[in-house]
């Protein structure tokens, strides 16, 4: 399901009906960029199927997907254009356009430029857990997770409040001392990446890729006033990821274990359609365990959040309420 995820809590949701949000989804489904069009977004189906629903409930989670498509036409065309431009300009009237004349110049450059542009497209998977009071977001940025957000919190109604996931411990202050301590958290293991960086202007930076780091070179670096940024994990033999300094989780990755005890091929994961309801169901299930215990292992919710009221019923109102995410 993702790559890269944020998490956010539901501080507060009354989810409305699957069909009513089915509904709110289509007023706003994906359109390719006109001509002259630079960018458009809009829903598509999570399935990836024509015509499939823009708003899936598997299992009991909620999930819907944003494609968003670009068109960029290349910094160096848009100079040599603009310069002929403005050097014939000058020439037809003895004055070089500038300030705000040569920003419209650039403007009707880059407007002529782009029905030549190639598009490109993006999708951003968004999974609602409202039993657990969770919103994960398939963005490895807190920018691109809030400008698919924003879209969404305007057509879902029912009041949807969300924050950025916040624990008692930060992510740097817990790595550190994991590996000053060479010590993985219950139930994680240390794997072999890792980023360090001097929280100076500097920005001085030390990284291992498959490297061992049960070692005094790194307690020496974090001694001397490093501080992790990245630090690869693997959570109870399930699901390895990247965890960094700002809470995103890069590199999500089910082990073969699990996909092999559910009977799925792990080359073949995520690509055969017909098994989108199986694939979804392992990796929720997985992603819902492995987040408490990720929680837990910083310090617990942060106070404020640890008190949000809970979120009331899931939307799919057939399936069985679902265990709230401890505090």
């Amino acid at each position: 399901m993702f790559k890269n995820a944020l998490v956010y809590r539901i501080e507060h949701w009354e989810p409305p009906p699957l069909t009513e949000i089915e509904r709110r989804l289509s007023a706003a489904p994906f359109v390719e960029c006109g001509a002259t069009q630079p960018e458009s977004a809009g829903w598509v189906a999570p399935r990836g199927e024509q015509h499939a629903a823009l708003a899936e409930s598997i299992v009991g989670q909620l999930l819907v997907k944003l494609c968003v498509e670009t068109k960029a036409v290349p910094g160096g065309v848009v100079k040599t254009q603009l310069q002929a431009q403005l050097d014939a300009i000058e020439q037809q009237t003895g004055r070089r356009p500038r300030g705000r004349q040569a920003k419209e110049v650039k403007e009707a450059v880059v407007h002529a430029l782009l029905p030549r542009a190639f598009p490109k497209r993006t999708d951003t998977l968004v999974w609602l857990d409202a039993g657990a009071r969770v919103a994960w977001v398939g963005a490895g940025s807190a920018r691109k997770a809030d400008a698919v957000l924003t879209r969404l919190i305007d057509l879902l109604g029912g009041g949807l409040k969300l924050s950025l996931l916040q624990t008692e411990l930060s992510p740097a202050t817990a790595m550190s001392m994991w590996l000053a301590e060479k010590e993985a958290p219950a139930g994680f293991s240390i794997d072999r990446d890792c980023e360090l960086k001097q929280p100076d202007s500097e920005r001085a930076s030390v990284r291992y890729a498959r490297h061992t780091l049960d070692i005094d070179e790194v307690g020496e670096h974090i001694r001397q006033g490093k501080l992790p940024t990245q630090l690869a994990l693997t959570w109870a033999g399930r699901v390895s990821f990247v965890l960094t300094e700002a809470l995103t989780l890069k590199k999500i990755q089910l082990l073969d274990g699990v996909l092999e005890g559910a009977g799925i091929d792990a080359a073949t994961a995520g690509r055969d359609e017909s098994g989108f309801d199986a694939d979804v169901a392992i990796a929720t299930g997985e992603l819902r365990q492995l987040l408490p215990a990720l929680i837990e292992a910083l310090g617990g919710l942060h106070e404020r959040q640890a008190v949000a009221p809970t979120a009331t019923a899931a939307p799919d109102s057939t399936v069985a309420p679902w265990d709230a995410v401890p505090a």
